[in-house]
């Protein structure tokens, strides 16, 4: 096993182990409505990573990935985009959890800038990269065209959605964009990555776009039939040099 698989390897299972000594679930509250997300701070913190996690609701795979990123020396704090209550049992629920946001874009940003504001308040970290997992990254990716806050340095997207609603367009002035895609996802076809890189060519921004051969969609989300391990461990691996790259000394 190489080394970069052996580093990758332990850095998994921290997924299913304890996370680190400082990291905890996060209460707040948005329009008086009760929100968790989970922050895990790095001993000397590099920078801050927001995580925004897929339809199925913050759980125990945005915790355990917070968890390695403060390994690796970065805070990193998991938004919740749902709130308390919401269901997400059932595919069902999870399309309605997510089409209520797709529909209303300002509630979408309202709820990203919440999480922000908490995930500021745990770290004093400097740099911030904004990174979502398949309906987190069209979140991600959302909150990269409207620059909300005007501070991140970049935005990942893992697997994630990747459309432009048809009011909405990429600034020319927006942060690198790092997009990590199977090329067997059959949710979101190669075709809405052709269009993504056309849009983000019209408007000069810097992007990389990794595509990943026979991997589905979800392809990182381990233990599930359509985990990957190779475009899992690739995709971490781009991500890992990203972050370096942008919240690197």
């Amino acid at each position: 096993m190489t080394q970069t698989k052996t580093l990758f390897a332990a850095a998994v299972a921290t997924l299913f182990a304890a996370g680190p000594a400082l990291s905890d679930d996060v209460g707040y509250q948005v329009d008086g409505k009760d929100f968790t997300g989970y922050f895990a701070a790095a001993d000397e913190p590099q920078g801050l990573v927001l995580i925004v996690h897929d339809w199925d609701g913050l759980d125990d795979y945005e915790r355990g990935r917070a968890d390695m990123l403060a390994e690796m020396g970065y805070d990193a704090f998991a938004l919740d985009m749902y709130g308390a209550g919401t269901p997400t049992e059932t595919v069902d629920d999870r399309k309605a959890a997510t089409g209520a946001l797709y529909k209303d874009r300002a509630r979408m940003r309202q709820l990203i800038q919440a999480g922000l504001e908490q995930a500021r308040g745990q770290s004093s970290a400097e740099g911030l990269v904004v990174m979502g997992y398949c309906f987190g990254g069209a979140v991600a990716l959302e909150m990269a065209r409207s620059d909300m806050t005007g501070e991140a340095v970049g935005y990942a997207t893992f697997h994630g959605g990747l459309s432009t609603p048809d009011d909405e367009s990429w600034p020319s002035e927006a942060p690198p964009v790092l997009v990590m895609h199977g090329g067997a996802d059959t949710a979101v076809p190669m075709s809405a990555v052709a269009k993504l890189s056309e849009e983000l060519e019209a408007a000069k921004v810097t992007y990389t776009i990794e595509v990943y051969s026979g991997a589905p969609h979800a392809f990182t989300v381990k233990g599930s039939e359509r985990y990957q391990e190779r475009a899992d461990e690739e995709s971490w691996q781009a991500f890992s040099d990203f972050l370096d790259e942008r919240l690197g000394d």
